[in-house]
C-alpha cells in the first residue's frame, strides 16, 4: 500500500507535470473507482491544474476551483504516460482503473491489482468533503507537529502501538509497512500498549516517526513514479523480510500473521528477545 513517503513522492512528482496544464477527460473504466457524481467529472474538463496537495495518503488535484481526491487503496498505483492511447479505455478485467487526459497528449492511468476493488477517487468543492479527509489527525511532518502534540495525541488511548500508528485519524499517512519500520527503529514491541509508554519511550518513539518517514520522503525525493515501489521495498529494514537478518543486530527478522495483513520485527532489537506468538493466539507482550 502507498504511504505518506510514496503519495508525497507522486505529489511531487504529479505538480511538476500538471501544474498549468489544462486537464481534457477524466475516463472511469472500472464501475467501482468513482465515489461521487456532483459535480459530474465533466466540470473539470478544459479546466487548468493549479496545484496537487497530500492530505494523508490522499493525492488532491485542484483544477477549476474543485478537487480531484485519489486514494490508491491497498493495491492502487498511478502510472505517468508521455503520450496516452488513442482511443477511450475499455471497461474489462484488466487493471486499468481511471485515466485522466490532459489535452496535450499525456496524461496517468490509476490502476489497480487484485480482485478487492478500493481504489478511490472523490470530485468535490472542498477536500474536506470526502469522509476520510475529513477525519484525518495530524500529519507526522507537518512543523506544528512536535514531541508534545504526539505526546498529546496518546494520551487516553488505550490499544496496542502498532494499531495506533496506523490510526488516520490519529496520525496521517502512516501504514502497515512504516508503522513496523517505525517500531523497530524505536526498538519496541508491535504489542506494547499505548498507556504503559515511559516519557522516554514516548520519545523515542516520536524522533522514529519523524526519522523514519522523513529519511523515506528524501529517498524518494525526485523520483518519476514508476520507480516508487523498487525505492521503497529497498529502503525497509524489517517490512516484507521475514527471515532476513536484522540490519541492525543479525537476528532473524519474524513474522505475524493476521487474517489479511502481517507485521514483521526484530525479537533482539524489540522484544528482548522473545518471539511473538501469533497475535490471535498470544498474550501481548510489553
Amino acid at each position: 500500500m502507498p504511504e505518506l513517503p510514496e503519495v508525497e513522492a507522486l505529489r511531487e512528482f504529479l505538480d511538476a507535470q500538471l501544474v498549468g496544464k489544462e486537464i481534457a477527460r477524466v475516463l472511469p473504466v472500472a464501475i467501482s473507482v468513482l465515489k461521487t457524481y456532483d459535480p459530474p467529472l465533466s466540470a473539470v474538463e478544459g479546466a487548468e491544474v493549479t496545484g496537487v496537495a497530500r492530505h494523508g495518503k490522499f493525492l488532491d488535484i485542484e483544477a477549476g476551483g474543485l478537487h480531484l481526491l485519489i486514494h490508491l487503496a491497498r493495491a492502487g498505483w498511478l502510472q505517468w504516460k508521455d503520450v496516452l492511447p488513442s482511443g477511450l479505455p475499455k471497461p474489462g478485467r484488466g487493471p486499468l482503473a481511471l485515466r485522466v487526459a490532459l489535452t496535450g497528449g499525456d496524461g496517468f492511468d490509476l490502476t489497480e491489482a487484485g480482485t478487492q476493488k478500493r481504489l478511490a477517487v472523490h470530485l468535490v468543492r472542498a477536500p474536506a468533503d470526502v469522509p476520510g479527509v475529513a477525519r484525518l489527525g495530524p500529519d507526522p511532518l507537518a512543523p506544528e507537529f512536535d514531541r508534545a502534540a504526539f505526546a498529546a495525541l496518546l494520551q487516553g488511548e488505550r490499544r496496542q502501538i502498532k494499531g495506533a500508528l496506523r490510526d488516520q485519524s490519529l496520525i496521517a499517512g502512516i501504514g502497515n509497512a512504516y508503522s513496523d519500520e517505525i517500531l523497530h527503529a524505536a526498538r519496541m514491541s508491535p504489542f506494547k500498549p499505548t498507556q504503559n509508554l515511559s516519557e522516554e519511550e514516548t520519545t523515542a518513539l516520536y524522533e522514529a516517526v519523524r526519522s523514519t518517514l522523513a529519511e523515506a520522503v528524501e529517498r524518494s525525493h525526485g523520483l518519476a513514479a514508476g520507480r516508487l515501489k523498487a525505492e521503497k521495498k529497498s529502503g525497509l529494514r524489517v517490512h516484507g523480510r521475514t527471515g532476513e537478518p536484522c540490519p541492525v543486530c543479525g537476528d532473524t527478522i519474524r513474522e505475524v500473521s493476521f487474517a489479511d495483513s502481517s507485521l514483521q520485527y526484530c525479537p533482539t532489537c524489540q522484544t528482548g528477545g522473545k518471539p511473538l506468538a501469533d497475535r490471535r493466539l498470544s498474550r501481548l507482550l510489553k
